[in-house]
């Protein structure tokens, strides 16, 4: 692989989040989590247009996440022989095209289709992203680099909500429109983007040999869980049942959803900005650890919340974890991987982030549809608790 220290050296006394390289990769991570959050404050709409049970809502975030599942560490192997952009340029355009063609379907069906196809378009883009941060930067730079690029991330899914909230009220199909920027994000990569790209000359079946050896390590398969399970939280009891509540309980308009759900990412990007200084005083493990038992208390406490701005409180707390917990995984798994096996590591994590997000709704519709929109939050509070105990058992070696 060609050095990976010549652009940080070019714009060495520039500060992370003001070189171009890192402007294009918070593009894409923008783009990466467009395709859930935008769109979930037009469920209830969408719901009642399309004459869809609210059980089965979950299955436009399962199939848009699914392939995330499958290409997963195909896409990994391929980024690492055949180059960043060879894959990212054309999953931008899959993604924009397939994901603004939703806005035209009026049958559930096929919806359901075409979120497929955008979500395989989606599969490389979040860990690609953090692949090309692991390959241009190390150190402290690296870790500044995780934490604002989760901002940038957070800033994304606080205003997405929002909206897709406002334009829900025209018409449940308006927030199927935003991916149509993809497509310019992907020119952007084109011509702008300066990264080291691998050779692609090494022997396929020595380096699947040696990757595997590597995926084998406890710590790692412990931080894949983790991501896992911060998605399975994430999409299944926040993003897919959480506008439910506020729709069902609290009878509040889109708008209104979209709000609160922007409130968990302007907690996100507050404490994910300051993720440098917090990782001087404490050991990765332990933010990651404390995550998720702050996703414990903020899930137990929604149901007993009174009026509607009162979920504001374990919005921002469940926020709060999040800022501390995920990009403390992404910079543990950038520094524990081989660089000659970036892609396919991140790519693996990205494999268990989709299973997290294609299981949490599906799991938390199971809880729903056993014990009532309550049952999704209690269920997410034995989960956080389980998650933590996994995760100290394979971090403790």
């Amino acid at each position: 692989m060609t050095s990976t220290n010549e652009p940080e050296q070019f714009e060495r006394n520039k500060p992370v989040f003001q070189e171009l390289n890192f402007q294009i990769i918070c593009a894409v991570t923008l783009i990466a989590v467009i395709g859930v959050s935008s769109v979930t404050p037009a469920f209830p709409g969408l719901a009642k247009a399309l004459e869809v049970e609210p059980k089965n809502l979950g299955l436009l975030v399962t199939v848009f996440t699914f392939p995330a599942v499958i290409l997963g560490p195909i896409i990994g192997v391929l980024a690492d022989r055949l180059g960043r952009k060879k894959i990212i340029v054309p999953s931008l355009f899959l993604f924009g095209i397939a994901g603004t063609a939703c806005a035209f379907a009026r049958d559930f069906n096929l919806l359901l289709w075409l979120r497929l196809l955008q979500g395989i378009g989606a599969a490389s883009l979040l860990s690609l992203s953090i692949t090309l941060i692991g390959d241009l930067y190390t150190g402290n730079r690296r870790t500044a680099a995780m934490g604002f690029n989760a901002s940038v991330s957070s800033i994304g899914t606080a205003s997405y909500p929002t909206i897709g909230g406002a334009l829900a009220t025209l018409g449940w199909y308006y927030p199927f429109m935003l991916p149509i920027v993809a497509i310019p994000i992907g020119l952007l990569v084109i011509f702008g983007l300066n990264n080291p790209e691998p050779k692609g000359d090494r022997n396929l079946k020595k380096y699947l040999t040696n990757a595997g050896k590597v995926l084998k390590n406890r710590r790692l398969f412990g931080l894949f869980i983790a991501s896992a399970a911060n998605f399975a939280l994430l999409y299944g009891a926040y993003i897919t049942y959480l506008p439910q509540l506020i729709s069902d309980v609290f009878k509040q308009p889109p708008a209104t959803i979209g709000i609160l759900l922007s409130s968990v990412s302007v907690a996100i990007t507050i404490t994910s900005s300051q993720l440098g200084r917090l990782a001087r005083k404490y050991n990765p493990t332990t933010l990651i650890r404390a995550s998720f038992l702050l996703y414990a208390l903020a899930l137990f406490i929604v149901p007993f919340m009174p009026s509607i701005w009162f979920l504001l409180i374990p919005t921002t707390i469940f926020g709060i974890g999040l800022g501390v917990g995920f990009p403390s995984i992404q910079t543990l798994l950038a520094d524990l991987a081989p660089r000659e096996y970036l892609a396919t590591i991140l790519s693996v994590n990205g494999t268990f982030l989709g299973l997290g997000q294609t299981l949490g709704p599906l799991l938390m519709g199971i809880a729903f549809g056993l014990g009532g929109i309550n049952s999704v939050f209690y269920a997410g509070v034995g989960f956080s608790i389980f998650i933590f105990f996994v995760f100290r058992y394979c971090t403790c070696i």
